[in-house]
Formats: C-alpha cells, structure tokens, sequence
C-alpha cells in the first residue's frame, strides 16, 4: 500500500469555535487501486466527488481562519459520509456507472478500506473537533460542506443551495434564513436531499455529541470555476461568521435540552 494519505488538516485558529469539513472534497485513489477498473474520464464525475467543494472550503478557511478537514479519497473507493454498516459505503453501481473493482468485493478487502481510508479520516475529524473545542473553551460549531448535480434523472434541479440537518434546527435554520435573504437565491431547506442519514458525517461527529452543525449543499455549476467559487466564498463567509457568532451555537443540546 502506498502512502497515500486519507485526509488534509488545513490548520486555523480553534479560538474561532468552528471546524469546516468537506468529506467528498477528492477524487483521487491510491494508484495500485488502477482506478476501480473505470476510465479516467469518471472521476471528473460527481460520481466520484463533490465538484468545487475543495477549493470552496479552501477559500473559507483561509477567509475566515478556522481549521478545516478534507476527504482526500474518492467517494468511489469508500464514502467517508456513511456509517460503517450502510449498503451504500461502497458503492457497486453509481448514477448508471458499474464499478469493476466493488463488485466482488471480499470481506477482507471492504475491512481494508475501513482502516485504511474511512477511520483515519474520522478519527481526523474528531480529533480537529475535540481540539477546536478544547482550545476555544466552548463547543464548536461544525459545517460540513457539499454540492449537488444541477439536475438528477433529467429533472432540473432549481436550488443554488440546500441546507440539510436532521435533529437540530439551530445552525440549519439560521444559516437558511441568512441564504434566503438573498432575493435572487432559491434555498432548499433539506433540499435536494433529507438530512437525517443514521450514521453519516454530521450524524456520527455532532447529533450524537450534541454539537450545533449544519450541512451546506451547494450547486455543482454554480462553482465549477473559479469565478463561481469565489463568489461563493464572498457570499458565504459573512453568513457563517455571523452563524458562529451565536451563542446557542456554542451550547450543547442534549435530549432537546440546552445546557452551557
């Protein structure tokens, strides 16, 4: 195996109380995996990855200093935002693509896959979030960040963001109603998916801890160049600043109780 590394710590200031997470962020693959037996051209899919989201969550880090973790692997070798125990962590067919290499796949080499890819990188986002919080003196606010395909099955897609959550309504409400009120946005409020996924990133790191988190789906082809991400990142950055400035963000719920 080689030294390919499962995930990137981009270092900011924890005294901020907000870790940035991007878990499909890259489409790359170790290269004795010979590209899961697919032609080059599928990993510029979405199959393979979030388009835009890394140098999207890049530009936020970097603009309002806070730490950050990406996924450094593709979703096509083993989807970082599902539970160990779900169908889907590794994917056979995706969006009509056969991938070779997942099917059959051994139970020694789905086991591989675990250790070598998906628990280093959450054992990364929970030491990033421990410490963030640890240093701030308070509990962090966690956004984790994604994009969707403008259309899905030929249907038009008509949101240029979503915010998904699941439990907790405190980030997701108020990072919604900061997009709404942009007047030529359309917000989809758990749109263009539910955000109640039993054993996903958020699920795993923040409803079962109590955190405040909040789950940004962004347009593929809103920022799939750098235009587009920078304008994203200049819309994005003053409402999660302002987000992480509340302090119900700061607090942790337990049982749909607030304690400090």
């Amino acid at each position: 195996m080689s030294g390919f590394n499962p995930f990137e710590i981009i270092p900011g200031d924890p005294h901020t109380a907000l870790v940035i997470l991007a878990d499909h962020a890259m489409n790359r693959v170790p290269p004795e995996y010979e590209n899961l037996g697919l032609p080059v051209e599928a990993f510029a899919r979405h199959i393979a990855y979030d388009i835009g989201i890394e140098p999207l969550t890049r530009g936020l880090c970097e603009r309002l200093g806070v730490p950050g973790v990406l996924g450094c692997f593709s979703r096509l070798l083993i989807d970082p935002n599902r539970g160990e125990d779900d169908p889907t962590l590794i994917m056979k067919l995706s969006d009509g693509m056969v991938i070779p290499a997942n099917h059959p796949l051994s139970r020694e080499e789905r086991e591989r896959r675990l250790a070598r890819f998906h628990r280093p990188y959450h054992d990364a986002v929970a030491t990033v979030i421990a410490e963030t919080g640890r240093k701030a003196g308070k509990a962090p606010l966690v956004i984790s960040m994604h994009s969707f395909t403008h259309a899905w099955k030929s249907v038009p897609r008509p949101w240029h963001a979503g915010v998904l959550w699941d439990t907790d309504p405190r980030a997701a409400q108020a990072l919604i109603e900061r997009l709404r009120a942009d007047p030529a946005l359309i917000v989809g409020d758990n749109e263009p998916y539910d955000g109640a996924l039993r054993g996903d990133t958020m699920h795993r790191h923040c409803s079962t801890t109590g955190l405040a988190h909040g789950l940004i789906e962004v347009r593929q082809d809103l920022i799939c160049d750098d235009a587009g991400v920078e304008a994203w990142i200049n819309r994005l950055a003053p409402i999660i600043s302002e987000v992480t400035g509340l302090p119900e963000m700061h607090e942790i719920e337990l049982h749909g109780s607030r304690v400090v």
